[in-house]
């Protein structure tokens, strides 16, 4: 009988080396070198040296993980929340504030050295905890029946319960626990999808509850009441239609204007932000009376209607019809007359459309992440005397900064936005001219 051996499976041992950290990643990674190669590794800062392990060797850069630290950073800071070490939401809660914004503005200015930039103009900020006045949360029961409520864990699917988050609004973090304790005794509670929660300027919570299956009849007097004892605003949402069972539509308000919006529709989180964001739009824009603006990717209204208090007119262009609806509703409401609003879908060509052939002396865009790149050569082609563009994506706005300059325009000022903070994501503003 012939008898087949199979060799033993041996576990490559993963080289290590220890490693001096000089630099961050626009992602808040540490970045040092080894061997004449770039290596990213989550967690060390500038200054700090550590023992890495390669987890990814590619030609020009590798990436590894902390093993041990020998050397830390005064920069380095205690995470305020219990769960940051596996909890997905936050990347940055170990750097300093101050760090976290240099080395953010470093990123910026170095996407955009291709066109000019050498450094970041100005940083605008506020509180950077409790400053979130939105989330969602998933729900999932777990083998032993218990209801998991909270965000997805690092590099995974799975959830992490969540019972305080420090970057929530204080009226967001205070309703967890009890919100927990009301979906837990749920009949359908294997049957939910997950929650929304926005702290609206008109209520204390607006919340949005998706459900995969009918609530019965004690489930939604036992949310009724839950919406009655914390005073929220109660919609359920199951796939097809949203249903507003208890409380009123959200607004918040901006330069004495209330926007009213879909809870489960977009608004920019960081309110405090947000307004700093709009004045610094209206002192670029320098807006004489005799000013047409032209607002693309305008939502509800955000900067349309602001920018309408001092214009002769403006008009707002977004891609999608609830989001229009809502900003003439808004407009209405707000008894301002001279905005317009139109939609049409601005990744594709404009020039057809009836206010593309209207004449704008300054334009503002705020794109999504994947930027604007389409309307580019409209806008500068409209010789406008300036145009605003804001960006929640560095990557897109550093190529949509290439298009303006191949038609004309330079860039004059930038600002980064922390309107995130203690996690990778960046946002800026760019103001543009004629050349």
């Amino acid at each position: 009988m012939v008898q087949f051996y199979k060799a033993k499976k041996t576990t490559p041992v993963r080289k290590t080396f220890p490693l001096s950290v000089d630099g961050l990643d626009q992602f808040g990674q540490g970045v040092g070198h080894h061997q004449g190669k770039a290596c990213f590794v989550e967690g060390m800062l500038p200054g700090e040296v550590g023992k890495v392990e390669v987890i990814e060797d590619k030609r020009h850069y590798m990436r590894a993980k902390l093993v041990t630290l020998s050397s830390v950073s005064p920069e380095r800071q205690e995470p305020r929340c219990p769960i940051y070490s596996t909890c997905g939401g936050c990347q940055q809660q170990h750097i300093s504030e101050s760090l976290q914004q240099r080395s953010k503005a470093s990123a910026l200015a170095r996407l955009l050295k291709p066109v000019g930039v050498e450094k970041i103009d100005d940083v605008i900020s506020a509180e950077s905890w409790h400053y979130r006045r939105r989330t969602r949360l998933s729900l999932r029961v777990d083998n032993t029946g218990k209801l998991i409520m909270g965000f997805r864990r690092k590099k995974s699917n799975e959830i992490v319960s969540v019972q305080d988050c420090p970057v929530l609004v204080q009226r967001l973090n205070a309703l967890l626990t009890p919100l927990h304790r009301c979906l837990s005794q749920l009949e359908s509670a294997t049957h939910l999808g997950h929650v929304e929660l926005v702290a609206a300027d008109n209520s204390t919570v607006t919340m949005v509850l998706r459900h995969l299956r009918p609530l019965s009849s004690k489930d939604i007097k036992n949310l009724e009441q839950f919406s009655h004892n914390h005073s929220v605003s109660l919609f359920l949402a199951d796939g097809q239609q949203q249903t507003l069972l208890r409380g009123e539509m959200p607004w918040y308000g901006i330069n004495q204007i209330n926007l009213y919006f879909n809870p489960q529709g977009f608004i920019q989180v960081n309110a405090k932000i947000n307004q700093q964001m709009i004045d610094n739009a209206i002192k670029w824009l320098d807006i004489k009376p005799t000013d047409r603006i032209l607002d693309l990717f305008c939502g509800v209204g955000n900067f349309t209607l602001p920018l309408a208090r001092f214009a002769s007119s403006v008009t707002g262009v977004e891609g999608l019809a609830e989001l229009v609806a809502k900003a003439e509703y808004n407009a209405q409401r707000n008894n301002i007359t001279n905005a317009a609003f139109y939609q049409h879908n601005l990744e594709q060509d404009v020039s057809q459309q009836p206010w593309a052939k209207q004449g704008f002396t300054k334009v503002l865009l705020d794109p999504a992440r994947a930027g604007a790149a389409e309307v580019m050569p409209y806008v500068c082609a409209l010789q406008p005397e300036c145009i605003v563009y804001i960006s929640c994506n560095p990557a897109t706005l550093a190529r949509d900064s290439q298009i303006a300059g191949q038609q004309g325009c330079r860039v004059v000022k930038v600002t980064m936005l922390d309107m995130f903070p203690h996690t990778e994501h960046l946002e800026s503003m760019v103001l543009f001219e004629r050349r």
